[in-house]
């Protein structure tokens, strides 16, 4: 994006929040307050409107075995902002949702959650625009509620955002939740061009357990993609789950035509404890490269030592934001504390692809000082099968509003 394309889009977002609070602030009917981020609701909740953002600056140390690092770039130590995200978003006339999110983070203004949503469509509601396709607990819960810095190895084959229509709903009082959409490939910006081919992608879940609000709950859930290559040309790579890392694991471009996706996931909370796993397998339609299949897995739990216990939005079928008991400097708390640790794998060989095969293993502590900050320390013991192997060291300042 050039530099003028950045300004013009940092100007209309700084317009969209000025109109917005503006409004809030004269509307007679518009209550202005704060809920873990700055919320405006009409008084009969037919307009609701949000403000906020996120920031994680993330550092890492690295030590590398020789034949992994990048002698014109050595992995030693290094900084960034992971995230630096503005949105605005809410529900006009009750009967439509909208959500415009910007990420800043690497100098541009990268397009995420940027969509329109008709509520009340039957037992659901459609969405349209640039969102998550619905497809992996881990990639559903936000990165500002999962538990160790970076999604594990498996999230590799998840799709992620693309421009599509989808959709979403859920069923036996929120126990069930449901979501299909057809989208088409988009880079950051929402962009698209040639080519007439969709994905379809469908995700399910189901709570078997769910009681005292999710103190102790039971999640199973299953996901499945039909993804049309663009280009025929398709490549695997993943990160050692640190984002300053280079890339282990890489299949190089291949010609490929189509591409099934089959996820399984499951979860449990039993008060502080909590376990979570997912297996996702990836059968690529390829002459050239024999019909490969790849695929990931993972297995984490985190304790908190402090009684809390992570949150789940039922609604979602995903987690969500961790609140202490009491929070930093508040009748002398010390806010929530987690342990939290996780083995994951990576297959990237099948056929004639030799993309490498990497396990993980991650253990972290969490600080959540209150609702809207953490702190994260997390330590990443990587090896390559057959190559090497790499202890990694990060760091991240976290707080969304």
């Amino acid at each position: 994006m050039s530099r003028v394309a950045r300004v013009t889009l940092s100007g209309v977002l700084g317009v969209v929040f000025a109109l917005g609070i503006a409004g809030v602030v004269v509307a007679d009917d518009l209550n202005f307050y704060w809920k873990e981020g700055l919320r405006a609701d009409s008084e009969d909740g037919a307009f609701k409107l949000k403000f906020g953002g996120r920031i994680m600056l993330d550092m890492a140390w690295f030590e590398v075995d020789e034949v992994l690092d990048d002698e014109e770039d050595p992995l030693d130590e290094a900084v960034e902002f992971r995230r630096a995200r503005l949105y605005f978003s809410g529900t006009v006339y009750d009967a439509v949702e909208f959500k415009a999110q910007y990420d800043l983070a690497g100098g541009d203004a990268d397009m995420k959650d940027v969509y329109i949503g008709i509520k009340h469509v039957g037992p659901g509601k459609i969405r349209i625009g640039h969102f998550k396709e619905p497809f992996s607990l881990e990639e559903i819960t936000s990165s500002k509620y999962i538990t160790l810095m970076e999604r594990s190895l498996a999230n590799t084959f998840s799709p992620g955002r693309n421009v599509g229509i989808g959709y979403l709903g859920d069923a036996m009082d929120e126990r069930i939740t449901y979501g299909i959409g057809v989208f088409r490939e988009a880079d950051d910006f929402g962009d698209f061009s040639g080519g007439s081919d969709y994905n379809v992608t469908a995700r399910v879940t189901g709570l078997p357990l769910y009681q005292d609000k999710g103190e102790k709950l039971v999640h199973v859930g299953a996901a499945y993609s039909h993804k049309k290559i663009p280009g025929d040309e398709l490549r695997y790579r993943a990160r050692p789950e640190a984002h300053l890392s280079t890339r282990f694991v890489n299949t190089d471009h291949f010609d490929a035509e189509e591409a099934d996706l089959i996820g399984v996931e499951a979860a449990a909370v039993y008060g502080p404890l909590s376990v979570q796993g997912e297996y996702i397998m990836a059968d690529v339609k390829s002459a050239a490269a024999g019909a490969p299949g790849f695929s990931g897995y993972y297995v984490e739990a985190s304790y908190f030592l402090t009684g809390e216990h992570r949150r789940y939005k039922a609604s979602e079928g995903a987690f969500s934001r961790t609140k202490p008991n009491q929070n930093l400097m508040a009748d002398g708390g010390i806010g929530a504390w987690q342990l939290t640790a996780r083995y994951s794998s990576i297959d990237l060989n099948d056929g004639t692809i030799e993309g490498g095969e990497v396990d993980d293993v991650t253990i972290g502590v969490n600080w959540y000082l209150n609702p809207n900050t953490r702190i994260m320390l997390n330590y990443v013991n990587s090896d390559v099968d057959g190559v090497g192997g790499a202890d990694i060291f990060q760091v991240r300042f976290q707080i969304d509003f």
